[in-house]
């Protein structure tokens, strides 16, 4: 099984016993890896300065001096996996191949049945160190709560899915407004997929040059263009065997959006400035806040790549439709915030529950983070009030958004506007902590209305100025 691995990686095999090199030959060659086979460091120097190798595998004692030679002169790129075979044995000859800078080191004799372990564990290290470049702070858990129990559903099957197939995981689409929790979605499929224990590389696509994009994502050759000084993995690579999000994907310029589909299609990359193919098992999610459909008619996205991708789609609806999952996305919100600053676990008055459930969010998830972090480092013991948080969004005017639920219909029972109005009243001095004053600035009313109201519905007369 662990053979496939070197399935298609052209490798530098470096030693002067010709049995053995006809041996390690041989076994390589049957794993489906392309060999160039050496006895001399002069030779290797010069193969290895024409010819790109995904792996080396050299000896240290050769006729004109020593393998390790080779990686003191940096002849290999940064990426070649070089593991260095050695009849010296002991410590000494170990830490002599690795401060070299060789991935690995084999005592000699030793099975070549341990050489496609051996790679896949260089191969591993190379990836994260590229995928450490990329990687952020992984967040908690995903919330979903009610509101997105569905989408909860859809998850669920598609992980169930990706355990079935084991490889070639089809991409997933994830759409929905800015701030909605699209990348946290990215991190719950693949911390809970059958690759949980391979790379994530997170990539936002619209902070990419256009100018660097097709060699981070694909990963140059040396001298594939002026500042290719040394040979580079990309990003597909270094997500080799787990996943690489690509969030706001319409970014990509058209041209690498047909490398991306190619990608897909046929699970192989070309590097720039490269001949051939390498393969690839990466699984692909994208996120946009756009509609890709308006994309494509507008012929600003592949219609090709939007097929491709369109298979397992998942939305992300705003936060302003979640309802009382709000208020417990704040609670789980403040108290990530509170342990991480080391504080006493805090709560959100019933003041700050009915902002929070009124306010539009227009930045969504991320907008009701910021708050909550601001709230518990600046705030006072009013803080989480959050009493500048008004319920309507401005449409730049100055006049409030619609307040009111959008596609709201009367029943067809009808429709007691005085209940109504008495309940706006009760919702306003609940919001206004019970400060009459406070209830009739919200309303545009005066504290008489506001009393005679709350007497109408039963309340009390007991509300403060």
């Amino acid at each position: 099984m662990l053979q496939t691995q070197l399935a298609g990686l052209s490798f530098l095999l470096l030693e002067d016993e010709v049995l053995l090199r006809k041996r390690l030959a041989g076994f390589l060659t049957k794993a489906g890896a392309e060999v160039t086979a050496l006895g001399t460091v002069a030779e290797a120097r010069r193969a290895a300065e024409s010819l790109p190798f995904d792996a080396a595998l050299i000896d240290v004692n050769l006729p004109d001096g020593r393998g390790t030679d080779l990686l003191r002169e940096k002849v290999f790129p940064a990426t070649t996996s070089v593991i260095v075979m050695t009849a010296e044995g002991g410590v000494a000859g170990a830490v002599e191949a690795l401060r070299a800078g060789a991935a690995d080191y084999l005592v000699k004799p030793f099975d070549p049945g341990e050489l496609p372990l051996r790679f896949a564990q260089a191969r591993r290290s190379q990836q994260k160190l590229r995928a450490d470049e990329f990687r952020r702070g992984q967040e908690e858990e995903f919330f979903f709560g009610k509101s997105l129990a569905a989408l909860q559903e859809q998850l669920l099957k598609i992980t169930a899915a990706d355990r079935r197939l084991g490889t070639r995981l089809p991409p997933v689409l994830i759409e929905g407004e800015t701030g909605t929790g699209k990348t946290a979605a990215a991190r719950w499929i693949h911390r809970h997929g059958p690759r949980a224990d391979g790379p994530l590389v997170e990539l936002n696509c619209s902070a990419l040059p256009e100018s660097l994009a097709e060699a981070e994502l694909f990963g140059h050759e040396r001298g594939a263009f002026t500042d290719a000084k040394a040979a580079r993995i990309g990003l597909l690579e270094a997500a080799d065997g787990g996943t690489l999000f690509l969030d706001e994907l319409p970014s990509l310029a058209p041209s690498l959006q047909a490398k991306l589909l190619t990608v897909l299609e046929d699970g192989a990359l070309r590097r720039v400035g490269a001949s051939r193919p390498i393969p690839v098992d990466v699984r692909i999610i994208a996120a946009t806040s756009a509609d890709l459909r308006e994309l494509v008619r507008a012929g600003r996205f592949r219609e090709d790549l939007l097929h491709r991708l369109d298979l397992f789609r998942v939305s992300l609806s705003p936060l302003r439709e979640r309802g009382a999952d709000i208020e417990s996305l704040a609670e789980a919100l403040l108290a990530r915030v509170c342990r991480r600053y080391g504080l006493k676990p805090a709560a959100i008055p019933t003041a700050g529950r009915m902002r929070l459930r009124t306010y539009r969010w227009p930045g969504n998830v991320r907008e009701l983070a910021h708050e909550i972090e601001r709230a518990v480092v600046f705030g006072s013991d009013l803080g989480l009030e959050f009493a500048h948080l008004t319920a309507g969004e401005s449409d730049g005017s100055g006049a409030s958004a619609r307040w009111f639920r959008p596609g709201f219909i009367f029943p067809e029972s009808g429709f007691l506007l005085e209940t109504a109005i008495d309940e706006l009243v009760t919702l306003a001095v609940r919001q206004a902590g019970g400060n009459v004053s406070a209830a009739a600035r919200l309303l545009g009313v005066s504290r008489d209305v506001v009393r005679h109201r709350l007497k109408r519905g039963g309340g009390t007369d007991q509300a403060g100025e």
